[in-house]
């Protein structure tokens, strides 16, 4: 979405300037309570969608500068159907730095509900809205939901304090000018307790207030015997559990507002000009040093002691400190993925950046090298289908790779697995397909430093809120030159997804990269996994079996189930499939020179009936029986199990 906007200079550079001068936010002794709960998209198509999300942008700029002060924002940027109406409120006992944090995490999910004009999201510890009317006043709506637990039952001593526990929070509430009680009580003849919460958000009327928070305690009551519950109405929240998630109340205040939050009409162009120069002059700044640290970073390392050192000496080395607390001290809770090579873990900055932190064990100097690779490759390439290296930690014990957060983690979990695998329409594995060819094209031809990946699979290309596709993983990738190999004196990787000339004598060119990409579209249509191991089947690898299926003419056999085309027959999906199918195999053919270039295999993807050449046999194998030559045993020799290989990761030479 946000690549087809057209945001205004003012704009754009308010939005900026907020990232690239964070808020300095000390650590709370509160909880952010920023666990997502729900969120609900509703609305029509917006008349004009680039001047709505404009709108939008700037309302949440301005919200970030309200809530530093407030623990709710109501903002209101634009005329007429396209006005952006942005309510933001925090719940009471969030710290003010707390609250910051859970308002950045906020505005993460409203983009996902484009291109309706709606969004409610509502986490733990906030709650944000987002209309194209004026919505502030409404208590009630369609959508008020009740969120239970359904994992511990509890007792009837239990049930009946956490109804008093209830009806003692809406009054206290409603008896607060902020419209915010909590209630802590004992349970009789146990040692446990019941936590309430209740708000109502602070643009409506006592009496809407009272009649939402009524109609939230007798639904939430619902969800006894268990032990949570929650309320999500249009006007108010409220939640109650048998454990203590409730903050200290705030001892420091901010600064006084006795507002209950503030309508701001904007018009962009009457930004005055003098705030307009500051702000550019810092951006100019910023660029100015940013040039310096990629003209510093594309040098070439003697070593990994010299780039270690340079590392520190520029902006994008984080303190391990820093790290260690966004994730709260290595928390499981957020563990995201473990592998070979280390850990990643999601994490939020003090200024509510989202980030995943991989988190590398290094123990040999093979290990070390990768790392500083993928920070010297990685900070100097910039596309929208490559993850965005937000900076590293070489100070710890352990080297830490800072990265953009992307929501719906890696393609591998949906394509390969049943159920999820149905989130992805043929039209979303289409427009995943094309965006992961453009960042290849991006990588091998449109950088000064052009790079070959080497390691093109489906667990390293991550999807966002809109499914879509960021290249990630670049700790193999390499630098190459114009018509020039590279000949490895080991290989690394993963097997089955490695081009012949690379396994059997370790060159590598461009067309590696191709030759990955030819079997993740296979994996894209047939939603099966090509990773070999010592007991695989060869002859029913998913390149044999998809050439063989291709030479007989049918090729939606081996369509994934998840597509349903089997059900709901579409003759263009169809077509479109077996083309796929087609580029796959020419990429996959065993001479590195009959396969076409990335460039050439995108116009292939993008253009429609384009006639395409008939590709040769893939490699290992054998043209009268379809099976895995001997060749294919003598490389696994030298692979692990798992498809990874165990030789050593060293550079290029």
């Amino acid at each position: 979405m946000y690549q087809k906007m057209k945001i205004s200079t003012h704009t754009t550079l308010i939005f900026i300037t907020l990232i690239i001068i964070p808020l300095l936010v000390s650590k709370s002794n509160g909880d952010a309570r920023t666990q997502i709960i729900k969120i609900h998209c509703d609305g029509g198509i917006f008349e004009n969608g680039t001047q709505f999300i404009e709108n939008f942008v700037l309302a949440a700029t301005i919200t970030t500068t309200d809530i530093q002060t407030s623990h709710i924002s109501t903002v209101v940027v634009g005329s007429g159907p396209n006005t952006a109406h942005l309510l933001t409120q925090c719940y009471r006992d969030l710290s003010w730095q707390d609250c910051l944090i859970c308002y950045s995490q906020l505005r993460t999910y409203v983009p996902s509900c484009y291109p309706q004009t709606g969004a409610h999201v509502y986490l733990d510890g906030c709650f944000m809205r987002l209309q194209n009317f004026s919505f502030f006043e409404e208590y009630t709506g369609p959508n008020d939901t009740t969120v239970c637990g359904n994992t511990t039952q509890k007792g009837v001593s239990f049930q009946e304090s956490t109804s008093q526990a209830v009806v003692n929070a809406v009054s206290g509430a409603l008896r607060n000018s902020d419209y915010f009680a909590r209630e802590e009580m004992l349970v009789s003849g146990s040692n446990d307790s019941v936590y309430v919460l209740a708000e109502c958000w602070e643009t409506l009327s006592p009496s809407s207030c009272k009649a939402c928070l009524e109609n939230a305690s007798s639904s939430i009551t619902k969800c006894l015997p268990w032990s949570e519950g929650r309320v999500l109405n249009t006007g108010c929240f409220m939640r109650y559990s048998d454990t203590n998630f409730l903050n200290p109340i705030p001892t420091t205040s901010r600064s006084s507002n006795s507002n209950k939050g503030r309508i701001i009409a904007i018009v962009v162009s009457v930004f005055s000009s003098a705030v307009v120069l500051a702000v550019a002059l810092v951006i100019a700044l910023y660029i100015t040093k940013r040039r310096y640290i990629l003209r510093r970073r594309n040098g070439s390392y003697a070593n990994a002691e010299e780039m270690a050192k340079t590392l520190n000496d520029i902006s994008l080395n984080f303190k391990y400190s820093t790290i260690e607390k966004a994730t709260g001290n290595w928390d499981e809770i957020n563990k995201l993925g473990q592998g070979g090579y280390g850990t990643v873990y999601k994490g939020v900055l003090s200024d509510g950046r989202e980030i995943a932190v991989k988190r590398l064990f290094l123990n040999n100097r093979f290990r070390a090298a990768d790392f500083y690779n993928e920070v010297n490759i990685i900070s100097s390439v910039d596309h929208k289908n490559l993850v965005r290296l937000l900076g590293c930690s070489c100070s710890g014990p352990e080297s830490i790779l800072i990265y953009e957060y992307v929501p719906k983690m890696s393609l591998d979990l949906f394509i390969f697995d049943e159920t999820k695998g149905r989130e992805l329409s043929w039209e979303k594995r289409c427009k995943i397909i094309i965006g992961i060819a453009e960042g290849l094209v991006y990588l091998h031809e449109n950088t000064k430093n052009r790079i070959i990946h080497r390691d093109i699979k489906a667990s390293n290309i991550l999807l966002d809120l809109r499914f879509r596709p960021k290249i990630a993983d670049f700790g193999l990738a390499r630098s190459f030159q114009d018509d020039k190999s590279h000949v490895s004196t080991a290989i690394v990787g993963t097997l089955g997804y490695m081009a012949p000339e690379y396994l059997a004598h370790g060159r590598l060119t461009e067309k590696t990269d191709v030759y990955s990409f030819g079997v993740l579209l296979l994996e894209m249509v047939t939603g099966v996994a090509n990773n070999i191991s010592k007991t695989t089947e060869y002859t029913d690898n998913l390149v044999s079996t998809a050439w063989k299926h291709f030479k007989q003419g049918r090729v939606e056999e081996i369509f994934d189930p998840n597509l349903m085309m089997h059900i709901h027959p579409n003759i263009k999906f169809q077509k479109e499939a077996v083309k796929v199918v087609h580029v796959a195999l020419l990429c996959i053919q065993e001479a590195p020179s009959l396969r076409p270039s990335m460039s050439a295999a995108l116009k292939m993807l993008a253009v429609n009936d384009e006639p395409l050449p008939a590709p040769s046999n893939p490699p290992f194998i054998d043209e009268g029986t379809m099976e895995f030559n001997n060749i294919t045993q003598r490389l696994l020799n030298n692979f692990n199990g798992d498809g990874s290989s165990s030789m050593s990761h060293i550079q290029c030479i």
